[in-house]
């Protein structure tokens, strides 16, 4: 690999590009090839960035430097001043945190922040997504690599089990238990499925990987196809996610083109491929069976389980499920071993996670972090603390399907069995971190809307549940709630979560059963006081909705 002195990245997300990034990179190319750097200087593109008001944006490793916006008529001078006589633009200049998304990475690199341990976002920023050679060069492709000339099926399979990998889409199953379930099933046909529909509100992580980093995801599924036995797989990615639709279709060709996907891969006789399947914008298809459903055509409604995909999936053969984020962990896995793995987070949830920070913070972003960091960590070391010096009220975890915590729980370890040791769950990964402005019968309203409006109407206690909560949500909301009703959204909850068909209604019940747990005297002034302490609430005094 060719050794520069610096390297500069320019921001390539849809934004930036219709800002004219191209033409910054193009004047960049120019400009460093005039003043004779190119043997110097290495030139890419980036997309882990997550604000646009400053874009495009043109960053310059590891002199940790931000310039921003960049038009190409500014390039010739960052180039000459800085590249060529290392003296920094500082009226383009901006600073880390003037973005609501940081480069971590970057600024990690001049001590502002704890650096972060990244296996999932490893290559994220840091490599030309379009360029298969880039990944190579990067330990790419050497775990399959790996698996097919040196391990069998069952060898494979036990380092993940090793690991301690568990799934990072909400549930947290043990991952290398799941593949042994799919190797284990009866048939001949078998398919790995890459679950990219991420539909939860606030979650844009796998977006970020599958645009910075397809190869890593080919990657990982060759191997999950290797050791349970699979010759076909499929990318169900979110219909919105263009930019990372149109790099995996990209990744997916040079892959074949490398004889890296297709058949005899190594020069074995294991033979692999992958197809992209573009989701329509259903919530309810990131639930397994209803993705499934979907890929043979059908409307996205969740199965009846069991049988559980492991055994019945896609055309009724034994398929393995995974979602962008644990499959992103699995080269890295096997690169360095399952007890390399189990010694970074906690014993119970080995490994990192991936969050995406949003709300009344002062930095937002993408962050990557081992298991069982804080809540009250999260917020201080990489959000910078609450905007304006607020009160922190609440967070929301993992998207609308995730639960509702509050300041009480801000030093939990942030793992899957210590949040349900508190009764409360990690979820995808979006952390919503909100004031004392926010009112939570208003939130709770909020994420019920969504719930009744995405609800696929299949089983009754989830069509039905989300509507009716909904409704008594607003009730109180307008001020003409009675305490009738906090009985109703207890047993509401209680049944959504015992009575529906899948995960969609089974989590819809989680706002409510969280307001009632851990705010109920906020809940409680909209009844009796006729208030909202948050200010927030309407208080008309109007029923919406009539009881039945």
């Amino acid at each position: 690999m060719k050794t520069t002195r610096s390297m500069v990245l320019v921001s390539s997300d849809p934004e930036s590009l219709d800002r004219g990034a191209l033409d910054v990179f193009s004047t960049l190319q120019k400009q460093i090839t005039k003043f004779g750097l190119e043997e110097e200087i290495a030139l890419s593109m980036i997309t882990d960035i997550s604000k646009h008001a400053m874009s495009p944006l043109v960053l310059v490793y590891p002199d940790a430097v931000i310039y921003g916006p960049v038009t190409a008529d500014d390039v010739p001078r960052i180039v000459e001043e800085h590249l060529y006589k290392g003296r920094v633009v500082e009226e383009k200049q901006i600073s880390a945190y003037d973005l609501s998304g940081r480069v971590a990475w970057l600024s990690s690199r001049k001590g502002t922040m704890p650096a972060e341990n990244r296996i999932v976002l490893k290559n994220v920023g840091l490599i030309d997504p379009e360029n298969i050679e880039e990944y190579i060069i990067n330990e790419g492709y050497e775990a399959l690599g790996t698996v097919l000339k040196e391990m069998t099926p069952d060898e494979t399979i036990k380092v993940i089990k090793d690991s301690g990998l568990r799934g990072r889409g909400g549930a947290g199953f043990p991952t290398g238990l799941k593949w042994q379930f799919v190797k284990g099933a009866k048939g001949n046909k078998k398919y790995v499925i890459c679950n990219a529909d991420e539909s939860e509100p606030g979650t844009f992580k796998d977006r970020l990987v599958l645009e910075g980093d397809p190869h890593g995801i080919i990657e990982a599924m060759s191997i999950a196809a290797y050791a349970v036995g699979a010759d076909e797989g499929y990318v169900y990615i979110r219909g919105e996610y263009g930019l990372a639709i149109s790099r995996m279709q990209k990744a997916i060709q040079q892959a074949r083109d490398y004889n890296l996907l297709g058949e005899n891969i190594f020069g074995t006789d294991f033979s692999f491929d992958i197809h992209i399947h573009a989701g329509a914008g259903a919530y309810i298809c990131g639930e397994e069976t209803a993705l499934i459903e979907s890929i043979e055509g059908n409307r996205g409604e969740p199965r009846p389980r069991p049988p559980y995909p492991t055994t019945a999936g896609l055309w009724q053969k034994p398929t393995l499920v995974n979602n962008v984020e644990t499959l992103a962990n699995i080269p890295a896995i096997i690169r360095n071993g399952g007890a390399w793995y189990k010694n970074i987070g906690t014993p119970s949830s080995p490994g990192t996670k991936v969050y995406t920070v949003l709300g009344n913070v002062n930095v937002t972003g993408l962050i990557e972090v081992p298991m069982g960091i804080t809540l009250r960590e999260v917020i201080s070391i990489y959000a910078k603390g609450m905007k304006d010096g607020a009160t922190f009220k609440l967070a929301q975890t993992g998207g609308s399907s995730g639960s509702i915590i509050p300041a009480s729980l801000q030093d939990t370890p942030m793992d899957f069995d210590s949040y349900n040791k508190a009764g409360v769950s990690l979820g995808s990964g979006a952390l919503l971190i909100c004031n004392e402005e926010v009112c939570v019968v208003d939130l709770a309203k909020v994420l019920l809307n969504f719930f009744r409006y995405e609800s696929c109407g299949k089983c009754n206690p989830c069509r039905i549940g989300n509507k009716r909560a909904y409704e008594t949500l607003v009730n109180i909301s307008e001020g003409v709630g009675t305490l009738q009703d906090l009985k109703d959204l207890q047993m509401m909850s209680d049944q959504l979560y015992e009575m529906s068909n899948c995960g969609l209604g089974q989590t819809a019940g989680s706002p409510l059963k969280d307001i009632l747990a851990h705010f109920r005297a906020e809940v409680e002034a909209h009844i009796k006081l006729k208030v909202c302490p948050a200010g927030v609430c309407p208080m008309s005094g109007q029923r919406i909705y009539k009881t039945i």
